[in-house]
């Protein structure tokens, strides 16, 4: 997977910032992973079939990106980009900490293959 123009430059700032999750959000979806994943108690779906539930040994996370508030806590936010063993590519945000989702924690430290892709600043 290549990783995504997430990093932006801050004036005066020698070490460049991710963007914000819509903005990483948006450019993953033009990339294909169009489909919005969610966690309930039969597995990950995608929110426009809620009939197919993967578990976690049918998923592959490619990578995944923490973002955090400045001023505030509650913007404390995990994206992680998903590829299903029937091909189906999407991602599933949660909370991070203390705003997690307990059931999309109990799901995702369930998962064997888990990718970290470092952006590069100079890349």
């Amino acid at each position: 997977m290549k990783t995504p123009d997430i990093l932006e430059k801050r004036e005066g700032q020698d070490v460049p910032f991710l963007k914000d999750l819509a903005a990483c959000t948006k450019e993953l979806k033009e990339r294909g992973y169009k489909e919005d994943f969610r966690v309930d108690e039969d597995g990950l779906k995608t929110y426009g079939n809620s009939d197919k539930a993967y578990q976690s040994n049918e998923i592959k996370i490619l990578n995944f990106y923490r973002f955090e508030g400045v001023s505030d806590p509650g913007d404390m936010a995990v994206l992680y980009v998903i590829e299903t063993n029937d091909g189906i590519k999407g991602t599933l945000s949660d909370g991070y900490g203390p705003y997690a989702s307990e059931d999309v924690s109990k799901f995702i430290v369930k998962v064997k293959e888990i990718q970290k892709e470092i952006p590069q600043a100079n890349a």
